[in-house]
Parts: C-alpha cells; structure tokens; sequence
C-alpha cells in the first residue's frame, strides 16, 4: 500500500490473465467503482507524480473508488509480452474485474481503451452499471481520414528510430500531439513516461496489434447509459471518433470539450467540465452515506470511508450480501473491509462485528 501525500493511498495488486500474464492494478478513492479501461501510456507509480496525470487521480478518487491497471507490457504489469490482440486486453480487462471484486462498476475507457470496454459491455453487460468514453474511438481505423491512416504508419517509424533515444527529438511528436497546450515542464514529462511505460519493442508491437482491433460492429448491441466526451481539437485521436462513438451507441450523449489537448490540464476550464460531467453521470452510482454525521469521531479517523460505509449498513442490520449488492461490491471484498475495519478498532473474534458497530454509534 502506497502513501502518496496528504491522505491519498493507493493499493497495488495484481491480477493474472487467462494466458498468465500478470496484470498490476490499483485501487484508491472513495465512492461508486470507477474502473479506468487501461491507457498503454501509464505507469501505477510514476503517473503521481505527474504535472500531466495526477489531477485525474486525485479528483476523481474525490468522486469514485478508482480501479486503474497497467497494460500488458507496460508499467508494472509483466513485460516483454507479444501478444497485444483485441482478445488477450479483454482477457486483462476481465481479470482486474474478478480479482478486485467489484460485482458492478462504471467502465471509463480513455484512448485505445474504447475497442476493448465495447467488448466487454457486449459480454457482461450485467456487470457494468454505466459506460464512459474519453478521447476514444470504436477502432483506430474506424472512420479514419487517409490522413489519420498515413499518420499512423508514420508513428511507428518514429517510434523505431527514436523511442530508446536518451535525448527526447523524437517521443517529443507525441507528447506535443497529446498536449499542445501543455507547458515544457509538462511536455518533458511526456517524454519520460513514453520510456517509462514500455519498451521500444513493446511499443511497436503494441501499437501494430492495437491498430487493426475494431469494435465496431458491437456498438448497436450496447444498452448502457453511455458518455462520450472528447475535446475538440484533440490531435491523437480526432473528434469524428467521438461522433461516430455517440451516433453508434443508442441514447449515448457527447460533451465536446473546449481544448485542443488529447489529455486535458489542470488549469484548463475543460477540465472543471470533464470533472463535472463525469461526476453527475456517476451520480445514480451513488449511495448516500449518513455515517459521518453517526460515527464516534475516534472510529472515523481509524477507518477509512469505504469501512465507514460498510458499518454503518451493518449497523442497520444488513447481512454481507445485502451490504455488497447496495455497494456493489462481492461478498468477499465486503469481508475484507471488516477485517480490516476491526483490526484498526482493535477487535476480534465473533462479537467484533456488534462491538465496532457500538463504537460506531455511540456517540449518536
């Protein structure tokens, strides 16, 4: 478990694929589960640090329980892995799902993420609770411009030649299309995540696999409230994407953000926009939790908001299951948390339940 400043912790776990990859994922926040479809542009430790990514992380753990993995060869997932297929990302996807046990969730997918939370709402439907698109498409060549298609095969050429590169020249044509507005500081840090992240060979074999993966034909099978958001001006990944997102989805709704960012900043107005939209979609996700007006203020500062929950519906005499099917949890994360719970109150054994649910309401 990470501290990393202020009150902010995050959990590292990993997960194993169905080829027996393993998958590193974490878990921070408090809220409704928000699980972000991976980006291969991230790194579970290092993305904290950032002056491009960390508002996304604190922000939005201010609004939901963020689930977040590196992707297969990337970060601090395994390495060195060559098989990238439409099929082996949803496998990852599917594996993250099982182990941190999230019975239902909201799936945000960002970027390349779009092909692979089509095909899982298509296959578990049951599981997702809403869908959210951020700056992504149906398939990379879906829709594409001759343009967009002689851009791609320029990219990976750059990336031959320069990706392993101790100077910047060339990862710096990325970094200055995802963030054009950014600052040098900003764009240096872009730089040094492409590195980060992944290999030179990762990232051309990576990108090739991720290219020809097309959801498309999935998307009038979709039936999930849907949110579409992608700034105008993006670079990466043009608007027509997002348009052809929202008209393939029924009843999908597309916010156009004013930026010409791929990755929207902090100080940019678009970003109080993406926080705000993301924040009433979660909305209906939502639980309202009266236990910080009911719990003895010693036993709020032990525990963290998650547990608070979680006692607080025992205290109302729900049993595990109950308490998992309102919080949309598995029975066995709700387990987890009570353990956890009563070993930060100092309890056990069989009357540890009733005694932490007296510590929590005796002061009402």
């Amino acid at each position: 478990m990470d501290t990393l400043g202020g009150d902010v912790v995050q959990e590292i776990r990993f997960a194993r694929s169905a080829d027996g990859v393993g998958i590193a994922y974490a878990v921070h926040g408090s809220g409704p589960p928000l699980l972000l479809d991976a980006c291969w542009l991230s790194h579970l430790q290092f993305d904290w640090e950032s002056p491009v990514w960390r508002h996304y992380l604190t922000d939005l753990g201010e609004v939901a329980t963020v689930i977040r993995y590196d992707e297969r060869g990337h970060g601090l997932s395994d390495r060195h892995v060559t098989d990238h297929s439409l099929e082996a990302r949803v496998g990852d996807l599917e594996a993250v799902v099982e182990d941190a046990g999230f019975d239902r969730f909201a799936l945000l997918a960002t970027a390349q993420g779009g092909p692979v939370a089509i095909e899982y709402a298509a296959r578990h439907p049951e599981r997702l609770t809403r869908l959210v698109f951020y700056g992504s498409y149906s398939g990379a060549e879906a829709a594409a411009t001759p343009e967009e298609l002689e851009l791609l095969a320029a990219f990976e050429a750059l990336i031959r030649v320069g990706w392993a590169r101790p100077t910047s020249e060339f990862r710096r044509v990325f970094s200055s299309m995802m963030i054009p507005g950014g600052t040098e500081e900003q764009m240096r840090w872009i730089d040094d995540l492409q590195q980060r992240a992944c290999d030179t060979e990762t990232a051309v074999i990576s990108r090739a696999q991720r290219q020809v993966a097309d959801s498309t034909w999935r998307l009038p099978r979709i039936d999930l409230p849907t949110l579409v958001i992608h700034s105008r001006g993006d670079q990466m990944n043009e608007f027509h994407h997002a348009r052809h997102l929202a008209a393939g989805i029924r009843g999908a709704r597309l916010v156009a953000l004013e930026s010409n960012n791929h990755i929207v900043l902090a100080d940019e107005p678009a970003w109080q926009v993406f926080l705000s939209e993301v924040t009433d979609f979660l909305e209906p996700d939502r639980r309202p939790s009266d236990a910080a007006d009911t719990a003895d203020p010693d036993v709020a500062a032990l525990i963290t908001p998650r547990e608070l929950d979680i006692l607080r519906l025992a205290a109302a005499g729900r049993d595990n299951e109950a308490i998992a099917a309102e919080l949309f949890l598995s029975v066995r994360t709700v387990e987890r948390h009570l353990q956890n719970a009563y070993a930060k109150l100092g309890l056990s054994g069989r009357s540890a339940r009733t005694a932490a649910v007296a510590r929590l309401l005796s002061h009402s």
